[in-house]
């Protein structure tokens, strides 16, 4: 199996310039419970209709539930994997664990993937979602190729997939342990509001400067290590980005995989489009030194405007992805009939009757030029037969209009199919009242903020160095 590459969808607008740059998946949120809670996101019709969408072109499709959830959302967080199921999703992304176990019970039918946010970093972390039900786990960002090697070498042992993110932003605390900016203003990364506080400057001894600020993740020129360490999925990270950021990304990596190495031209697009005083890989190379860190710059925006409009020819036209094989049958006396087959579907379409030739007879050469004439469809012509008889003559409209319908009903064909989500109590505890009022307990970094009135606590707790006199 060769390694998928997945990308990001924040609106629908980049969710077409990922399926027409080339990506093999798509990963996108619904309103609630996905961890860029600021992106465009996408309604349940609007999601049906993305679900569709990529099917016809053979993309898959994730759907993000990955922030950590409170009881009384899930009864709203079991509904968006309820829509997600309805559609056909193909996975469902998951940080909490208690949404998972719940999800496995509701539909066992539905792909888990294990969230970054998790904070996977060893083959034992691996081995306990395999036991939960997880097929693929999306690993933290701060491994070495040595580190996701490892893992991945256990992954294949438990049938489990591993996914690894290969350019995008990242976080200056471990994947999905970041309280910065929680505590700064109550915005917290784990249910998808983070201000990002890590991208300002901060004042020192010197001044001010973005001491926390890192540059974006590049992997463009490690495919090929990345494969030979078994790595299933490539992830673009981006859901808050433009189609045109989107388009560079896929594009650029598209070509990497299809050919081996990195397009210079499509290489200095990605660069240009969004930079960070330039990229790092230092991560996955272990070079964890001071090229980490950057900042968006005057310069990086004039590359940014400079670029964006020679990116909108990346995803302008429909690409053709899908191989199809075509069959053409034209014999006297029958109607005419055209078969197309994707290699699990086959549609059909009849043509009239073709008359005897009064001046040029039908061709199979002829047919053949004319029916794969399939640009602006997502099918790829790769093999086509024709029995045509001699001196039969048809038009070159009835060939077209065979076309159209057989594209229209193998799309139809094509279309996804629901997952079965069976009814399930979300209520993790019984309802009834508690036995004994609950105990309180406190914690403070000094004495002097313990409340006069601290009567109804149990305990409190103080730094062990604490003075009390």
């Amino acid at each position: 199996m060769s390694m998928e590459l997945l990308a990001p969808a924040g609106s629908p607008d980049a969710l077409q310039a990922a399926v027409r740059a080339g990506a093999d998946a798509v990963y996108l949120g619904l309103s609630g419970f996905n961890a860029r809670q600021n992106a465009a996101n996408f309604d349940d019709g609007a999601f049906l209709s993305a679900v569709a969408y990529c099917h016809e072109r053979g993309v898959r499709v994730y759907l993000t539930l990955n922030t950590l959830v409170s009881d009384d959302e899930l009864p709203r967080a079991l509904a968006a994997a309820r829509t997600a199921c309805e559609a056909g999703a193909d996975a469902v992304i998951v940080q909490d664990l208690g949404l998972a176990a719940l999800l496995r019970r509701a539909a066992p039918g539905l792909r888990l993937h294990a969230s970054t946010q998790m904070s996977i970093h060893t083959p034992a972390a691996l081995e306990d979602l395999h036991r939960l039900g997880f097929a693929r786990v999306v690993l933290a960002r701060e491994l070495s190729a040595d580190e996701i090697g490892e893992i991945t070498a256990r992954a294949d042992e438990l049938g489990v997939e591993t996914e690894v993110f290969v350019h995008g932003a990242l976080c200056m605390s471990v994947s999905g342990q970041c309280y910065f900016s929680a505590v700064l203003g109550g915005r917290s990364g784990n249910r998808g509001l983070c201000a990002q506080p890590c991208r300002l400057p901060f004042a020192n001894g010197a001044g001010a400067d973005h001491a926390l600020s890192l540059r974006d993740l590049s992997l463009l020129r490690h495919t090929e290590k990345l494969a030979a360490l078994g790595v299933a999925s490539l992830k673009i990270e981006g859901r808050m980005k433009r189609p045109e950021y989107v388009a560079a990304a896929c594009a650029a990596f598209r070509g990497a995989l299809d050919s081996g190495a990195p397009d210079p031209q499509l290489e200095q697009r990605l660069y240009q489009v969004f930079s960070r005083s330039g990229h790092t890989d230092g991560y996955f190379t272990g070079r964890r030194g001071p090229e980490l860190f950057g900042r968006r710059t005057e310069s990086d925006e004039q590359a940014s405007a400079g670029v964006n409009d020679a990116l909108h020819a990346l995803y302008r036209a429909e690409r053709q992805r899908v191989p199809v094989t075509l069959r053409f049958t034209a014999r006297a006396g029958e109607a005419c009939r055209l078969t197309m087959d994707d290699g699990e579907h086959t549609a059909q379409a009849l043509g009239p009757v073709p008359e005897p030739a009064r001046t040029r007879a039908l061709t199979a050469d002829a047919a053949r030029e004319q029916i794969q004439k399939l640009g602006g469809t997502p099918f790829l012509p790769c093999g086509f037969e024709a029995c045509v008889e001699e001196g039969l003559s048809l038009p070159a409209s009835a060939l077209n209009r065979m076309r159209r319908e057989a594209c229209d009903a193998l799309l139809e064909q094509r279309q996804p199919q629901p997952i079965p989500f069976g009814p399930i109590d979300p209520a993790p505890f019984p309802d009834r009242p508690c036995a004994q009022p609950p105990r309180l307990y406190a914690r403070f970094s000094d004495v002097r903020q313990v409340p006069a009135q601290a009567d109804g606590l149990a305990a409190a707790f103080l730094p062990a160095e604490t003075d009390f006199e």
